[in-house]
């Protein structure tokens, strides 16, 4: 979700109410995925790399998920929304990690959309933590060289049980994958837009999901 730095500094803002805009995009998401009946979105909210920022603004970015939390928690419970959560959440500020555990516990039994938060992700980070997993079953003596197999390390990674995606939406025309989902990407369609993420809206979201369906997806085949 790129672009709100730079939305902000267009408008001569502090990048915090850039973020604070982008939050606003994250609902018109929810509500477009909701009416096309998409099943699960992945948003991509903080990652393991973005620590290096000003702190004032990591400070405002844990602020800002905290008050989203705190508005939106009863819409996602009435909603039907359940709430997942990927990435070092234990590393997180601890009531900002409390405030979200209450939100994905409470909503563990809603059957609707499926809105998994990438917090202090990294997909380094999680490749690595799988592959150790892995090895310390070995070590244990309960897994053999056999037994690893591309859908026992899905298994192992932070998503296992979630699909791999079909879409992955890349907004204000940034042309990389930014250490995001490397492994569940291998055959996802990619959509560029040079829109900041601020400016995404629902009309946005389903010209996304058209251009989406008007292709071929052959999976190496022919």
């Amino acid at each position: 979700m790129d672009g709100n730095g730079r939305w902000a500094k267009s408008r001569g803002l502090p990048r915090i109410k850039g973020h604070d805009a982008g939050s606003k995009a994250v609902g018109q998401c929810l509500e477009a995925c909701r009416e096309a009946g998409v099943e699960y979105l992945t948003l991509y909210a903080f990652s393991s790399e973005n620590w290096k920022r000003p702190i004032d603004e990591v400070n405002g970015l844990m602020l800002l998920l905290e008050r989203f939390l705190i508005e939106r928690t009863k819409e996602i419970l009435a909603k039907n929304v359940r709430l997942l959560t990927i990435g070092r959440i234990h590393e997180l500020p601890k009531k900002t990690a409390e405030r979200l555990m209450k939100t994905v516990q409470a909503s563990e039994k809603n059957t609707g959309l499926t809105v998994i938060l990438a917090l202090n992700y990294s997909s380094r980070v999680e490749i690595t933590d799988a592959v150790r997993s892995l090895v310390e079953q070995a070590v244990a003596g309960t897994l053999k060289p056999d037994d690893v197999t591309p859908e026992r390390i899905s298994q192992s990674l932070y998503t296992a049980g979630i699909p791999d995606p079909d879409l992955l939406i890349r907004t204000s025309g940034e042309l990389r994958l930014s250490n995001f989902l490397l492994w569940q990407l291998s055959y996802t369609e990619l959509y560029i837009t040079p829109k900041l993420w601020p400016d995404f809206s629902k009309v946005d979201f389903f010209e996304a999901l058209a251009e989406y369906a008007s292709r071929s997806r052959r999976y190496g085949g022919v």
